[in-house]
This record gives structure tokens, sequence and C-alpha cells, in this order.
């Protein structure tokens, strides 16, 4: 991430260019854009990106309406394996997309929350949980305003965190693994998709505000990631990067793509630089968490 962007001005930069997709269900990167994109997309993109990274048809239309705007990188909830009764914490959860797919899993007896620090991405999940009741006849999600570095949720009271593509917007990741161990119950996990790096990026690609918001430039490097969970007191840590969503946005010419590509060093592409990352932690049944 650019190290001369302070913490306060890069959440401003994230909540409007988030606000402004919420607002209008289109990308952040390019208001001509029709293709998929993690910056936003439109309704039939977002349904193919979501397909693509493994969200199944039955998934996608049980869904209200503008839940999903293609502002995925992986697919949490399968990820998480997520079983009936748990309770569930999705960190940025945007429009609602994970949130309502994972509250038909865990069911009437369990509970789905989502977080998220955006008023109007606040607002569309929250005018969706009608929508989400009449089609499943389930009461059991409930969408909370706050930042991902200070959850709005009490100590070891959930199951499961969930997050899809948000963690690298945090100015202040090692404080987001802190939040994730303090609110998991011992034994609890984590089951997050996100965008790392296999390398550092071109000083002109952190530069791009645009590639902030498209989750690019605040990305780390997987060692990184895994030092932050660890440091945080989580164990059983596996990261598996996924290499098919960046080869998958290229070819879709997604105009944020497109943009990287013109920047990077001469016979390299994309995929040498940044993939997706699916990450897998435990907290610790006897509870022990980093300083």
């Amino acid at each position: 991430m650019n190290k001369s962007l302070d913490s306060e001005l890069v959440r401003q930069m994230v909540r409007e260019g988030y606000g402004k997709i919420a607002a209008s269900g289109g990308s952040c990167c390019s208001s001509a854009s029709s293709g998929a994109s993690c910056c936003g997309s439109d309704a039939a993109a977002s349904s193919q990106l979501a397909q693509h990274i493994g969200y199944s048809a039955e998934e996608l239309a049980a869904l209200p309406e503008g839940a999903n705007m293609g502002l995925s990188c992986g697919n949490p909830n399968a990820l998480a394996a997520l079983q009936p009764g748990e309770v569930v914490l999705d960190l940025g959860a945007g429009g609602g997309f994970d949130v309502f797919i994972a509250g038909q899993k865990v069911g009437a007896s369990g509970r789905a929350i989502g977080v998220d620090m955006t008023p109007e991405m606040l607002a569309k999940a929250r005018k969706n949980i009608a929508a989400y009741h009449e089609r499943t006849g389930l009461d059991n999600v409930e969408f909370r305003l706050g930042e991902i570095e200070h959850l709005p949720v009490g100590d070891a009271c959930v199951d499961v965190v969930i997050s899809n593509c948000v963690l690298n917007l945090s100015p202040d990741k090692p404080q987001v693994w802190r939040e994730i161990a303090r609110v998991l119950k011992p034994g609890g996990r984590v089951a997050v998709s996100d965008l790392a790096l296999l390398q550092p990026l071109p000083s002109e690609i952190l530069a791009m505000v645009e590639a902030l918001i498209g989750c690019v430039a605040g990305a780390v490097l997987m060692s990184e990631t895994e030092r932050m969970a660890r440091a945080a007191g989580l164990e059983q840590i596996v990261l598996n990067p996924k290499s098919a969503y960046i080869d998958g946005m290229v070819d879709w010419q997604d105009p944020l793509y497109q943009k990287i590509l013109e920047q990077l060093p001469k016979g390299t592409r994309a995929g040498d630089f940044i993939t997706s990352l699916e990450i897998t932690a435990v907290r610790p049944a006897a509870a022990k968490r980093g300083a």
C-alpha cells in the first residue's frame, strides 16, 4: 500500500469508492466497464464471476436482488464448511452477498452477522433482509456498521470468521487479525478469500487510487499474511494461492487489470505478482493471542 497515505485517508478513499458502488451497482474502476471485477460489475458479469470462483447457480438464484455486486475473489463460504447452528461473522459484508449464503448454511439455529464501514453498503444489505426472509423463511442475519479493525462484536462469541476480498483494503492489517482472534471462540476458525502478492508490485501501481479500491494496491505478500495471523495467536494456518482468478480478470479484459498490465515490467504478467489467496486458520482451544 502507498506508504504516503495515512490510515484515515485510506479508509476515506475506500469508504467513498464502495459507497459509489453501492449507489450505482457499477464498477469503481471504470464507468464504462461491463466486465467482471473485484471493483464491482453489472449483474450478468457478477454472476459469471461468482460461478467462476465456485458459487453454485442455486446459491446465486436464492440471493436477494442486487446482493451480488461482483466484489468477490474467492468463496469463503465453501472454504468455511459452515454447519447448522454456528455463528458466522463476515468482515466487509458489502451488500450481504456472503452473509445471505452463510445464513442458509447455518440455518434457523445459527446466525450470520455482517460488518461493513460503508453506510451505503449497510443500507443496501439491510434492505435485502426482507427479501431473504421471504425466500428462505429464515430470520437469522443482521448487519452492523463498523470497521474491521474495531469489530462491533464481543469477545469469543463467533464460531467462524469469513471475509471476501476485504482484508487487503485495511490500512492496519495486524489489528484486523488481532480482532479476528479476539472475537473467535476457542477452537473457532477463519476462512478468508483475499488478494495477495507473490512479489512486490511496481511503485506506479501502488500509487493508483483505483488499484487500492480494486483490492490490488493494498495487498501484501503471502508470507506477511501468515506472519500477521500467527502473531495474532492463530494456528493451523494454511495459505492456498488460486491463480485462476487473476487469469480470469485478464482474460475478461477487466479495466483495472488492463491498467495494471500497462505498468508491469516488460515480459511479466499480472499473475506473476498477484494471486487470489484462500486463508484458513484456527484459534487454539486454550486461548492465547499475540499482544
